[in-house]
């Protein structure tokens, strides 16, 4: 059992898990000096500098190529919409697509001939629960978007449909989206290449594919102009006091990047990104300062990550994911940090509590609980957003690779989610403390039981993750 490992209390982090030490380090990497940590870009790289001399403070090992960074090879890419043309024929009806009425998010070179597609009306933004990757695989996946859905909630609803491995996705919205803080972004590498998203506002489309009826799509879209990035993730190692089990790891990681600096005119620009995800890193790296600061180090190692690249499709976990520093076969568990600050939900105020996404997906939430008890804090199911939210994060990268992962947050959306008041001074720092107490005792114990996180295999939505799981012992 997960639970068989003695539990820490809280109560032994809390003088090294302040609430002025939490507002310290959002404050620096939230304000308008790092310009919205935007990937890629001076902020982000200052963010990384930072967030690597806290962990060299709390004298975690450097786990890097470069130190405490592990280094990535990126292109920037450009979209050239010059060709870009989509046609869509339904029963003998076609119908194409105006130029001027289509916008590349994601974009590389990709010719389609009567590819056939599936259409998909989004209701709750729980695309994890109702698609099966044999649906979707190497077909047009067409999202019919309804016209309240937020652009930070939609640009993560794209990336979770592209690990479907469609062979486009294309959002089909009521109006022009937001334009593109920056250019795209994708990895250098042999055999890897991103899914397409196209977004499309010409009711024409829109109207004929609501009248139903199969549908095949054509569409070119021109190779994208490519300038090359350096990117980082920020990592280092707890290691394990155990002989036989300090070479098994727990990762606990978090996003440090932001939103940059968007928009033209009056008003702030900066998308500061205090509770998302500045509250997350300042919470990985004050957990790892309180973790190292123990007399006695849990069994396991514990890997700490800051993550680049989140905002723009989970880049930074994604990479980690394919060139990962310690083994994925030996790492047991991923508990990621997103949005650890805010609680003023739109549901209503989340003090004292905290949500874990894919809340029925593995054993884990056990372990938060008993951890969370002693001092007050709820450990809860966020029956509305719980399962949409868990491939909306980095944990996704891990889940897929079939690591027992999750994401905890204090709340899903808020006011300022994704936009430029989301600042620093908002934040309740008493109450992130107390959670991230509760949270560097759960990872503590997790870290130190004999036992692993184990997927719930008998949930149908985590089949995938469980046979990723499998694969990994072969």
């Amino acid at each position: 059992m997960l639970l068989a490992a003695a539990l820490a209390l809280p109560a032994q982090f809390a003088d090294r898990i302040t609430a002025d030490a939490l507002k310290a380090d959002v404050s620096f990497l939230a304000s308008d000096a790092l310009e919205g940590r935007g990937t890629p870009s001076r902020g982000l790289d200052v963010a990384g500098e930072y967030i690597a001399a806290q962990f060299r403070r709390a004298g975690l090992e450097p786990a890097g190529d470069d130190g405490y960074f592990q280094t990535a090879s990126f292109v920037s890419e450009t979209p050239d919409t010059e060709g870009l043309a989509l046609r869509l024929e339904f029963d003998g009806r076609t119908v194409t697509a105006d130029h001027a009425r289509m916008q590349l998010d994601q974009p590389a070179a990709l010719d389609l001939k009567q590819v056939p597609a599936i259409a998909i009306e989004l209701k709750n933004f729980d695309i994890s629960s109702t698609l099966r990757p044999e649906q979707v695989r190497g077909k047009a996946v067409l999202l019919l978007i309804p016209p309240s859905a937020p652009n930070g909630i939609l640009r993560g609803i794209a990336s979770a449909v592209a690990w479907f491995e469609p062979a486009v996705v294309i959002a089909l919205r009521e109006s022009a989206p937001q334009p593109a803080f920056h250019a795209p972004l994708h990895e250098v590498s042999a055999g890897y290449a991103p899914t397409p998203i196209l977004s499309v506002w010409d009711p024409a489309v829109r109207d004929a594919i609501r009248a139903g009826g199969s549908s095949t799509i054509t569409l070119h879209i021109p190779a994208p102009h490519i300038t090359p990035v350096k990117l980082r993730n920020v990592v280092g190692v707890l290691r394990g006091s155990d002989a036989a089990l300090k070479d098994t790891y727990v990762l606990l990681t978090a996003h440090y990047d932001h939103l940059g600096i968007g928009g033209t005119g009056e008003g702030d620009h900066i998308f500061n990104g205090a509770n998302d995800d500045a509250s997350g890193t300042a919470s990985v790296v004050e957990i790892a300062d309180a973790l190292a600061a123990q007399a006695r180090r849990p069994r396991r190692s514990i890997v700490f990550v800051a993550l680049f690249g989140e905002e723009v499709g989970l880049l930074g976990s994604r990479y980690y994911a394919r060139h990962p520093i310690f083994p994925l076969a030996k790492t047991i568990a991923d508990i990621n940090l997103e949005q650890m600050g805010r609680t003023d939900d739109s549901q209503g105020p989340h003090v004292g509590m905290f949500n874990l996404t894919g809340f029925d997906f593995t054993d884990m939430p056990a372990v938060f609980r008993k951890a969370a008890a002693p001092i007050g804090i709820r450990v809860v199911k966020d029956e509305k957003n719980s399962d949409p939210f868990f491939t909306r994060s980095d944990n996704a990268a891990f889940a897929a690779a079939g690591i027992p992962s999750t994401t905890i947050s204090v709340a899903y959306v808020y006011p300022d989610y994704h936009g430029a008041g989301d600042e620093w001074p908002k934040l309740d720092y008493a109450n992130m403390a107390k959670v991230d107490s509760a949270i560097a005792a759960a990872i503590s114990a997790i870290a130190d039981s004999p036992s692993e996180p184990q997927w719930n295999a008998a949930n149908p939505q985590v089949e995938r993750f469980v046979k990723a799981k499998a694969a990994l012992s072969r």
